[in-house]
């Protein structure tokens, strides 16, 4: 790996890994959602040292042409744009396919032409409310989300393209990650900042189960993955193993944000999601990344809480609260 494309280079995962790229000496072009403005997004928040250290290319990514462009000369692309909010996908999931899958597509047609390796980002929302514990690679599929089915549309279509066409592909499946940067959208940004910035917290349901995992072991599972041979034409997915119920959760953050006045509000309405749809438990099995790559997570929960909850605690302007967005 010379030369690495990231999609999605502006968002959360996407900008903690352009700059583990970065830092291993990997040349590196960043596709960034074209706006008025030219923002780069998260990258603005990289380290000086690595700010100014990759090309940046704007576009949109169901754009073929601008992909052509995006991808000259490197021989990986880590695709990570996509629409990621399961609320966002109730209310408009036809936007959500045409990115999620449509994207996906142009990147591999695309890929085809340059040659080069592609890792797809999937998400364990993919396999519903689990049947068997922990879940493991052959887990069935069950979307229980227009945002699930997009993602399940996406890794298919790429696995049909190593099958058809012999292109390298590898699916890089994380489960909850979380870390610095994080919008308030995804659930453990939002109870921080609730609990730094508010005097109560909100959730849904409380009953549910995730595997959460640091967005470092989640960008070194990134790496480790495009590094290995053997990953080609396979799912492989990242967790730490470890589960924990929204509402243990809400104790933990509030805990780090070192606050013991904070009303904890459970079942909040607008904050839960259609019943069917709600996923109840994900927990991952990390024994084939292991196997194959030598990953494993690093950083506990309760240190990634704190990391986090400091993080949020120095940018106040990008947590206001505002009640309950999607």
């Amino acid at each position: 790996m010379k030369k690495a494309l990231v999609t999605g280079a502006g968002g959360f995962i996407g900008h903690h890994l352009v700059h583990a790229l970065i830092k291993a000496g990997i040349e590196v072009t960043c596709l960034l959602r074209y706006t008025s403005t030219a923002s780069p997004g998260l990258l603005d928040y990289l380290p000086e040292s690595t700010r100014n250290s990759y090309t940046p290319v704007f576009g949109d990514i169901r754009n073929p042409e601008i992909l052509k462009i995006a991808m000259k000369g490197c021989d990986t692309v880590f695709n990570l744009a996509a629409l990621i909010g399961i609320p966002y996908s109730y209310a408009c999931p036809s936007d959500v396919i045409s990115v999620n899958i449509g994207g996906t597509l142009n990147v591999l047609n695309t890929a085809r032409e340059t040659g080069a390796k592609v890792i797809i980002t999937s998400t364990s929302e993919v396999y519903g409310s689990a049947v068997e514990i922990p879940i493991t690679e052959t887990h069935p599929l069950n979307a229980q989300s227009p945002y699930a089915a997009s993602k399940t549309g996406a890794d298919q279509l790429a696995l049909s393209y190593h099958a058809t066409y012999g292109l390298p592909v590898a699916i890089c499946r994380p489960f909850n990650t979380y870390g610095p940067g994080q919008s308030q959208r995804a659930i453990i940004p939002a109870i921080l900042a609730q609990a730094l910035f508010s005097d109560k917290v909100e959730i849904g349901s409380p009953e549910p189960t995730r595997d959460f995992m640091f967005v470092d072991d989640t960008v070194s599972g990134f790496i480790a993955l495009a590094r290995c041979p053997e990953a080609i034409g396979r799912v492989i997915q990242f967790g730490t193993g470890r589960e924990i119920s929204i509402g243990k959760l809400v104790k933990m953050a509030i805990s780090a944000a070192d606050r013991d006045d904070i009303r904890i509000i459970s079942s909040a309405p607008q904050r839960r999601r259609p019943e069917a749809s709600e996923v109840m438990r994900l927990v991952a099995s990390t024994s084939l990344a292991s196997q194959l790559t030598g990953w494993k997570p690093e950083v506990p929960l309760e240190k990634g809480l704190a990391l986090t909850a400091g993080w949020i605690r120095e940018h106040p302007s990008l947590y206001e609260i505002r009640g309950y967005s999607v």
